[in-house]
């Protein structure tokens, strides 16, 4: 395994001196990457080179840029083993889930790949005989797509991905701690024949180039995932210029268990959303709101369900739950435990402390709707479990909530889901499934806090948001 020398990407060339230094958080002695920090000069380069290349890139049929995405989908299948196994030790997830999530972005550029040859406009009937109208779908012109630690090659991928196929440059600034995933991405669509500068990919902090690139009049459109905290600061930013914001930001996600459920199926559902991938999922499960009557029964089997997910190194076989990403995180995690602690809450599991950056799962029983635990975003893998009566009570529950991603419900009551469906204020609801995982030609997004849902990512719904509409009229003098 080889350190990865993360470079910025402008004007088709790799430059910049790898400094930053990333480790394994499941083995400190694993250098991963080393990456470049851009400076004002850096950025510069690559919006000059972007609004440079981008008319071209207009200019080429749809058809043709989609099959640079396809191409650049070949590469990255070619070379999955290597960098599932980077994006493992870079951002700590097993090797099962790297390889999900690497097979997840080459069906996201084959998918949009294939947009190319849907992308295009309408025609409407006219009130007058001589005159034919229709629209066009044109390029918003340079997308910047800022991206999070979490899932480092699907989020760039479904965000450049609609982008670039509608005929925009795009300028990625990806998380600090993944520079190394972010350039095997990168690297695929360049070799795939990207043309220089219509895609960029800079490196640094979001102070500097993310509030330079947002300020700069050549960027038109702007893509966030990230926590609300820095949401809320570049929505407040971008607005002053009024360019199209798109934000995917926090979750506190439940899932439902009512009386009717089988205990076992639904801690293993539940188990699944909160511990699966460490818990450091937008879509992971923070919340079990259960009836009274399940309750007993849930706990049990939840907490065996738990032990299943000893966290460990990814790359070993048999490993169900890698390490958290950083010390930052870790803190976060363990804060909400020493909480429950003087709160006198029951630590049902994950008492134990954590070896380096290994965090146990962990579940917190008798939490209250109005509890920090119930309220705040961990993104770690610990679930609080709250008991209520009613289906009612569980959609209040549910909803009390400043987020609004996903939610679920464990039930075999068609009427509770239909009405689950119906009440919850979230952007996805799940049924007898973990609230994390969603299908990549399925809009996604949420409500609330959780986003400032506007326009919607993944399926045809993310061009809409890479586009805007033209709408011409034709009138031929020689028409009768």
């Amino acid at each position: 395994m080889q350190t990865i020398e993360a470079q910025h990407f402008v004007g088709g060339a790799w430059q910049g001196t790898p400094a930053r230094r990333r480790v394994n958080p499941a083995r400190p002695d694993d250098l991963v990457s080393v990456s470049a920090e851009a400076d004002e000069a850096t950025v510069d380069r690559a919006l000059a080179s972007a609004n440079a290349a981008q008319p071209e890139w207009h200019a080429m049929p749809a058809p043709q840029r989609g099959q640079v995405l396809m191409r650049a989908a070949a590469l990255l299948e070619d070379r999955e083993p290597e960098v599932a196994t980077d994006l493992t030790r870079e951002e700590g997830k097993t090797l099962n889930e790297a390889i999900g999530e690497v097979r997840r972005s080459i069906s996201i550029l084959r998918f949009f790949g294939s947009e190319g040859w849907q992308i295009g406009g309408q025609t409407f009937p006219s009130a007058s005989r001589d005159v034919l109208i229709y629209s066009r779908r044109e390029p918003m012109g340079l997308v910047l797509a800022i991206t999070p630690w979490n899932f480092p090659i699907a989020i760039p991928s479904w965000k450049i991905a609609p982008a670039l196929v509608a005929g925009n440059a795009v300028i990625l600034k990806p998380a600090q701690l993944t520079p190394g995933t972010a350039t095997h991405l990168v690297r695929a669509l360049a070799d795939a024949g990207m043309p220089p500068g219509v895609l960029s990919l800079v490196l640094g902090t979001g102070s500097m180039i993310g509030n330079r690139l947002i300020d700069d009049p050549r960027v038109s459109a702007l893509s966030f995932t990230g926590s609300l905290a820095v949401g809320s600061q570049i929505y407040e930013r971008a607005a002053r210029r009024r360019i199209r914001t798109q934000l995917e930001m926090g979750g506190k996600n439940a899932i439902v268990v009512l009386d009717d459920a089988d205990p076992v199926v639904a801690a293993r559902i539940a188990a699944a959303g909160a511990f699966g991938l460490t818990g450091q999922a937008c879509t992971a499960t923070s919340r079990v709101i259960c009836q009274r009557g399940v309750a007993p029964a849930l706990e049990a089997a939840l907490e065996a369900e738990s032990r299943r997910f000893l966290p460990g190194d990814g790359l070993e076989a048999g490993v169900l739950m890698g390490p958290v990403v950083s010390e930052d995180q870790l803190e976060v995690d363990r804060s909400f435990l020493d909480a429950a602690r003087s709160d006198g809450l029951r630590i049902v599991a994950g008492e134990e402390a954590p070896r380096g950056l290994l965090h146990p799962p962990a579940i917190i029983s008798g939490v209250k709707v109005t509890d920090r635990l119930a309220q705040e975003e961990i993104f770690g893998p610990v679930v609080s479990l709250i008991e209520v009566a009613s289906l009612d009570e569980a959609i209040t529950a549910v909803n009390s909530s400043r987020y609004g991603l996903v939610a679920g419900i464990v039930t075999s009551d068609l009427g509770a889901v239909q009405r689950f469906a119906r009440d919850a204020r979230v952007g996805v609801v799940k049924v007898n499934q973990p609230t994390s995982g969603v299908e990549l030609n399925v809009p996604f997004g949420g409500v609330a806090d959780s986003s400032t849902n506007t326009y919607r990512e993944l399926g045809s719904a993310a061009v809409d948001f890479c586009t805007w509409t033209k709408s011409v009229y034709v009138n031929d003098p020689g028409w009768s």
